[in-house]
């Protein structure tokens, strides 16, 4: 039996209530002891509390880390910010249940959120073999949802039609078993095809399956711009219908038309908690977002998957289609807005010879290459086969403000871990929460802060003896200097270890200790039993 003793620490337990000083004695993976400053007389290791705060290890609500947990099991980006858990499956497309076909579309149309690394074995199929993957050797611990356009994409194609009801019972039969062999909910990406091609009722026969399991939904929903609260709207109507509890990710109110309008996605919420729906969100604590280059398509252009989208680009009628869907109308794959280029940044590309476009707008490069901005578009899509990245400067800070306060908000970093300039929210979400927005601004108190960073979260995943500092709970935790903890991660370096996390443990082991990487792969899968009702 190995025990550890944080002695004379602050704990911040996760709940909301107030800090405390303590001892906490760690034996063999879970919390053992809580007690009175210096009550605790030793014990084979002894940490020194020195002003630091012990609280539950962060919970990233909202991660796209799929395949960098299986090619960088380390996974320094995350547990140098505290990290101990996160959500992936994201946004409606990941790698399980797949047959070949489904995964090889797959690997291409999302090679710009996660890579397509040439040598990482891809022969699980199912989500129980997926997560088994996992439970061969990661740092942290990870729970997955299923994704909605995955499940369509493998029953369907990649064709933008309504399904047939032989098909929408065919993908509940596949959802059902994944949340029986442990994914916790069901994520849709309601702007990515093939995802966005379903219509309300077939999402409703799907929450209905997330619902009985147990599980949550957790939709990127049809538009984050025009019509936004419409489409927040929609995605809260279906908790209503089905009894679902809905979980609003990556909950902001960006572009022009919703400036200062967060107060109405948020009285929305009200209304429907009032009512007696599960409702929760969660954000990054920045103004830009960051997708794939792709995003910007309208949904018409990519139907039939990625060969058929680059076959649209090479042709000019097509061409003139969608130039007029971007820069006139609106497309939908750009939330309704029409696209400002000046917005635009280039963040990574798939092919190097391409590398010289990273950290500059399509505006800049339209300028330096005198071809209109929507030509420079086309020829990016093209020559990188869908595979850039970008970040798009579209948010408001007295929205991010807002929702960040409210009583079901949760965090997730959305970071994508992938090429040379990624937003910096991949390394520095939580010590952003923390620095900036707790100590620097005071918009939310330490206490207040690390419970919509943990405590809360958990009860969302259902996750049994986690997420909080409490004896007999699992030992996944984080120390950290409240004085002193920030990111460091910017637009122009984004991958910068964040200061301030001094120690961070994953199943009672060190992942960092003394703010360095230990190499040491203690998580592993967190699943959710049906039956139960918990997620262990």
């Amino acid at each position: 039996m190995s025990n550890m003793l944080f002695r004379g620490i602050d704990i911040v337990d996760g709940t909301g209530d107030p800090r405390y000083r303590g001892d906490v004695v760690v034996t063999d993976g879970r919390i053992t002891e809580i007690a009175a400053p210096g009550a605790i007389a030793g014990a084979e290791r002894v940490f020194e509390g020195d002003n630091l705060v012990l609280a539950p290890g962060f919970i990233d609500m909202h991660a796209h880390s799929d395949l960098h947990l299986l090619t960088d099991p380390g996974h320094f980006p995350k547990i140098s910010q505290g990290v101990t858990t996160e959500v992936i499956g994201q946004d409606g497309l990941s790698y399980a249940p797949v047959d070949e076909a489904t995964l090889a579309v797959l690997r291409r149309q999302i090679a710009g959120w996660n890579g397509n690394p040439a040598d990482l074995d891809f022969s699980w199929r199912t989500v129980g073999d997926y997560l088994d993957r996992l439970d061969a050797g990661i740092t942290p611990n990870a729970a997955y949802l299923v994704p909605q356009g995955t499940l369509r994409l493998l029953v369907i194609g990649a064709d933008q039609r309504p399904a047939t009801t032989a098909e929408i019972d065919r993908m509940r039969e596949l959802l059902a078993q994944g949340l029986a062999e442990g994914a916790v909910g069901m994520s849709s990406g309601l702007t990515y095809p093939p995802g966005m091609y379903a219509d309300t009722a077939e999402l409703a026969a799907l929450c209905e399956v997330v619902a009985e399991a147990g599980g949550f939904y957790a939709p990127h929903h049809r538009s984050y711009g025009a019509g936004a609260l419409e489409a927040y709207a929609e995605m809260i109507e279906l908790a209503r219908r089905t009894g679902c509890p809905v979980h609003l990710t990556h909950a902001t109110m960006n572009f022009d038309p919703n400036r200062g309008r967060a107060p109405e996605l948020l009285a929305l919420i009200d209304t429907a908690l009032a009512d007696g729906c599960d409702i929760s969100l969660d954000t990054y604590p920045y103004l830009p977002g960051s997708t794939t280059l792709s995003a910007l398509l309208p949904s018409w252009a990519m139907s039939g998957g990625p060969d058929a989208a680059l076959a649209r680009l090479d042709d000019p009628g097509s061409r003139a289609r969608i130039a007029l869907d971007v820069t006139v109308k609106g497309s939908d794959g750009c939330h309704g807005v029409t696209v400002d280029w000046n917005t635009i940044q280039i963040s990574g590309v798939a092919h190097r010879e391409l590398d010289r476009h990273v950290g500059h707008t399509v505006a800049d490069i339209a300028l330096d290459e005198g071809l209109p901005p929507v030509e420079v578009f086309f020829d990016l899509l093209r020559r990188d086969e869908l595979g850039t990245t970008i970040l798009q400067h579209v948010g408001h800070e007295e929205n991010v403000r807002a929702i960040m306060r409210h009583s079901r908000h949760m965090g997730g970093s959305d970071g994508l871990l992938v090429g040379e300039r990624p937003h910096p929210r991949a390394w520095g979400t939580f010590p952003r929460y923390l620095g900036h927005y707790v100590r620097e601004l005071g918009v939310l108190g330490l206490e207040e802060c690390v419970h919509h960073l943990t405590g809360r979260p958990a009860r969302r995943l259902r996750l049994r003896g986690r997420g909080l500092v409490l004896p007999g709970y699992v030992a996944d935790l984080v120390v950290f200097d409240p004085a002193g903890v920030i990111d460091t991660a910017t637009f122009e370096n984004p991958k910068r270890q964040a200061r301030g996390i001094v120690h961070v443990l994953v199943n009672g082991e060190f992942a960092i200790e003394n703010g360095t990487p230990t190499g040491r792969l203690a998580g592993g899968a967190l699943r959710l039993d049906p039956l139960r009702k918990e997620t262990r």
